[in-house]
């Protein structure tokens, strides 16, 4: 067991978002809490308090604006050290374009479409979305997989099979309904999904399903503890959801409660992986200063 004081993280999966840019037309269907800005600043002092060393800022609509926001905000700012971005996968000559500039910005880390919110579930088997995946495979840009239905989780055997070096990271641990017993279809799916060591996973978003009491470390437990036997330290990294994590009591609250529960779960050496390790790995963060905590002994 590790003190959840004791080791640096790195919240892999933050937001920043203003309604006011028209860019975020989902956020009509969220509860109010969410319907307002949020800025780098309004989480600053809850970073601190985690012990937080450094933020991936994740897009948060498919727009080319928010993605040069959050890089924006990276130029100005140490403690961003990437940004997961928008590109148009179904515009393959557009997403070109549009990788052969992002490339240019050292913050840049990975790609993140919301396939959630497009009317095909099954718009990750498109062709023309295909050759956009097949342009991330061929530059080595990490895909952020949004899995929110189990037809999402479905196609990662798909992307494997087709895309044999691109990388994916699963966000939110595909949203497993946290405080019920009901493991499948859930664990087979991610069962599947892990057999393809490029496939990574997202200790974020978990929420209690269908709403009600807010979840806590017990209810974490069970599906952390799953996705450590499926994909080991080295495939799992953390991330706040922040501010979507104000609908369950903030910043502090919510990702306080995964780092305790991965650090009551593990030792220091697989601890530090999963809270900053792997993030530094799949998307090629510069760790702080100091010494590399993946190479202390476990305990």
């Amino acid at each position: 067991m590790t003190s959840a004081a004791a080791l640096p993280v790195i919240d892999a999966h933050q937001h920043l978002w203003d309604p006011a840019t028209g860019w975020y037309d989902w956020l009509v269907r969220e509860p109010a809490i969410l319907q307002q800005a949020y800025t780098f600043d309004d989480a600053r002092s809850a970073l601190r308090s985690l012990n937080v060393v450094g933020t991936v800022l994740v897009q948060a609509a498919d727009r080319n604006e928010d993605t040069t926001a959050m890089l924006a905000e990276a130029n100005t700012n140490p403690l961003v050290l990437g940004v997961v971005g928008y590109v148009p996968l179904e515009w393959p000559e557009r997403a070109a374009e549009r990788l052969s500039a992002l490339r240019d910005e050292p913050a840049f880390v990975g790609v993140r479409n919301l396939i959630h919110d497009q009317p095909d579930p099954d718009w990750l088997l498109r062709p023309d979305v295909a050759e956009g995946l097949g342009l991330l495979a061929e530059l080595g840009i990490p895909f952020d997989l949004v899995a929110v239905l189990p037809r999402h989780l479905e196609h990662v055997e798909y992307l494997s099979d087709r895309f044999p070096e691109l990388t994916v990271v699963i966000d939110h641990l595909a949203k497993p309904p946290v405080g019920t017993d009901r493991r499948q279809p859930w664990r087979d799916l991610m069962a599947g999904a892990a057999r393809n060591p490029r496939v990574f996973a997202k200790l974020s978003g978990l929420y209690r399903h269908g709403g009600g009491p807010v979840a806590d470390p017990d209810d974490l437990r069970p599906w952390i503890s799953d996705a450590l036997e499926l994909f080991g330290p080295e495939r799992l990294l953390v991330g706040s959801d922040w501010p979507v994590a104000e609908i369950e009591g903030g910043y502090g609250p919510v990702f306080g409660r995964v780092i305790t529960t991965v650090c009551s779960l593990l030792g220091d050496a697989d601890a530090a992986r999963v809270l900053a390790g792997t993030a530094a790995r799949v998307y090629g963060l510069a760790m702080p200063a100091g010494p590399d905590p993946t190479t202390r002994s476990g305990s």
